[in-house]
């Protein structure tokens, strides 16, 4: 494999001639789509097919579809599936929670593949705190670690019945967050113990997924001074150390306001500090080529790492149509508890 440890977006529906050419020179490990990506199925089947084609491999190709407020596909319609928080308050049996978290994200997984589409930005392991800005709330399965995990495993077995690797995010938590990463900086103050037994905790019950996305978060009291993307005492003492999670580590976005200096800075740092591979989600070919310089070819361990996430997803093909009926059963029992 000659692919650079970089995942990019796209302009627009189509690809342009340039866009086509800088991809095939830059190689990019994969590719993410966005709304602005998605007009129907059928457009979205044939923007996978040239982005791969631009590549002349079987990239993969991600997007960000966790059901509730975080979908991609809306303006495309059909179904989303509900925010995550919505299993857990369902006052279900667990077992029953996880049959409906997995059958949800089968369906959507289900969809996704349909498309061409065979990765998911998706669980959120985040814990969310009362007094935390509202960037994860609904969005993250519980509060509680334990069944944060559990239900956040169940996710990660429905997306890959369907073909569908799945994404940990925001490790190693960004559950205190106190601001949006996207537009500041947040710092979380925690004590090392409140973090190791509270939200570090769900990754480290999933830490055999295949891939995680980090937290543009300073944890002061392991890094005054770098965010966990760009800081290789988080990476290595927690995400490795702690945690024990050995699969692909991309970052969250570089465009993303919690980071500082240039975007050329921004990768150097990411890599630099023990990401596998960067995230750069504009589409935006001055920005993609800004970045180029920075970012080497995949080789040793991030290699490895990738190449698993690929090998282990399931092969099978799922009815789009029977998953979601499954799913829209399950979904019809909860809203009934909560009649």
């Amino acid at each position: 494999m000659s692919a650079r440890a970089v995942i990019f977006g796209c302009a627009g529906l189509t690809l342009g001639e340039e866009e086509k050419r800088f991809f095939a020179d830059a190689d990019p490990w994969g590719f993410i789509l966005f709304a602005r990506n998605c007009a129907d199925e059928v457009q979205i089947a044939a923007l996978c097919a040239d982005l791969r084609a631009a590549v002349g491999r079987n990239a993969p190709i991600f997007i960000d579809e966790e059901g509730g407020r975080v979908s991609r596909l809306r303006a495309i319609g059909g179904r989303l599936g509900p925010a995550a928080d919505i299993f857990a308050r369902s006052g279900l049996p667990l077992e029953d929670q996880c049959q409906a978290v997995q059958a949800n994200y089968a369906a959507i997984g289900a969809r996704l593949i349909s498309m061409g589409i065979d990765a998911d930005c998706a669980p959120v392991l985040d814990l969310p705190m009362a007094n935390a800005d509202p960037i994860i709330s609904d969005r993250a399965f519980s509060t509680n670690p334990e069944r944060a995990a559990i239900l956040g495993q169940a996710c990660l077995d429905g997306l890959n019945s369907a073909g569908v690797a799945g994404v940990i995010k925001h490790i190693p938590g960004h559950g205190r967050a106190d601001v949006d990463s996207h537009k500041a900086l947040p710092v979380v103050s925690a004590s090392r113990e409140d973090l190791k037994v509270h939200d570090f905790e769900p990754f480290k019950r999933l830490k055999n997924a295949p891939m995680a996305m980090t937290a543009h978060v300073i944890y002061s009291a392991f890094d005054p001074d770098n965010v966990a993307t760009c800081s290789r005492i988080v990476i290595d003492e927690i995400i490795r150390g702690q945690i024990g999670f050995d699969g692909l580590l991309m970052s969250d976005d570089l465009d993303m306001q919690a980071l500082a200096g240039s975007l050329g800075d921004r990768a150097e740092a990411v890599l630099g500090a023990g990401c596998d591979v960067v995230l750069q989600c504009s589409g935006a070919l001055d920005a993609m080529r800004e970045i180029m310089p920075f970012v080497p070819v995949l080789a040793g361990g991030a290699l490895r790492r990738a190449e698993a996430a690929r090998a282990g997803v399931a092969r099978t093909i799922i009815d789009v149509a029977d998953a979601e009926a499954v799913a829209e059963m399950w979904l019809s029992r909860i809203m009934g508890t909560r009649a």
